[in-house]
């Protein structure tokens, strides 16, 4: 299957220069070719935050809630609409929770997997550093008076409507079932969707990071993501230009969700 995709052209960096990174290539595309029996979409984190009103103080420390439904209103229906109907392979991945645990989807990631491998062992915290993750929690993120909302809203987290996993599309936990799932399918190259692309999507249990270091490559979507930002960034949307840019330079490639859509539909897949 041909795709047009955006790749980034990390050198040659002239010495001469003021800036000598100013010489790079930059952003180019290419018409690349992915083998469909080898890949698959991942919707992430694609969570029902409630309505607005619900849990205030959740929506008060993660402002790109706001961003995210709108791309499950608008880019998700037609988007996994078409990964579905051209049998291209779909899976989610959840956080921790009891969501997701009556979908056959789930019950076979799991027992595909079966028992995970022991945790890394951790170090014992000690009061002063209790006290600065304490520090870290009221002033950094989420802020004390947001705690309560925070944690109601992931007591019911549930999936968006409009990600919800269909029949029996897998469903993942960690990396360890999506790996599992990726063998069983022969699947090598995972193309992410959801939220957020610079922190779940990246380090997250089933995210980017693990998934490359396991041999898989790792893309997006550039319309079915958004980002964490931060003050300084979010009107312009800088961290998710970032972390686009990292994407490209350190796991797969970046699709423009109309150059996906065509390819979709140029042929079938199988």
């Amino acid at each position: 299957m041909l795709v047009r995709a955006h790749y980034y052209q990390q050198f040659d960096a002239d010495p001469t220069l003021e800036v000598p990174a100013e010489s790079y290539g930059g952003w180019k595309t290419a018409e690349i070719e992915i083998a469909p029996e080898h890949t698959a979409v991942v919707v992430m984190h694609a969570w029902d935050f409630g309505k607005p009103d619900e849990f205030p103080g959740w929506r008060r420390c993660v402002e790109y809630i706001p961003r995210a439904e709108a791309i499950c209103r608008e880019v998700f229906p037609r988007l996994l609409a078409a990964v579905r109907e051209s049998g291209l392979k779909l899976f989610h991945v959840v956080s921790p929770g009891g969501y997701y645990k009556s979908y056959p989807g789930y019950e076979f990631a799991k027992n595909l997997a079966g028992p995970e491998p022991p945790s890394p062992e951790r170090i014992e915290p000690d009061t002063t550093l209790v006290e600065l993750r304490r520090f870290k929690s009221e002033h950094v993120f989420v802020g004390k008076h947001n705690e309560d909302d925070v944690r109601r809203g992931f007591e019911r987290l549930d999936f968006a409507p409009q990600a919800r996993p269909l029949g029996d599309e897998p469903i993942a936990e960690n990396g360890h079932q999506l790996f599992a799932v990726c063998k069983h399918f022969g699947v090598n190259h995972l193309i992410y969707t959801g939220f957020a692309v610079n922190w779940c999507l990246l380090l997250s249990p089933g995210g980017m990071h693990e998934m490359s270091n396991r041999g898989i490559m790792c893309s997006v979507i550039r319309e079915a993501v958004t980002a964490v930002e931060n003050k300084e960034t979010a009107r312009w949307e800088l961290c998710k230009q970032i972390a686009l840019w990292r994407v490209a330079l350190a796991f797969g490639f970046v699709f423009d969700l109309d150059d996906f859509l065509a390819a979709l539909r140029k042929q079938p897949l199988f």
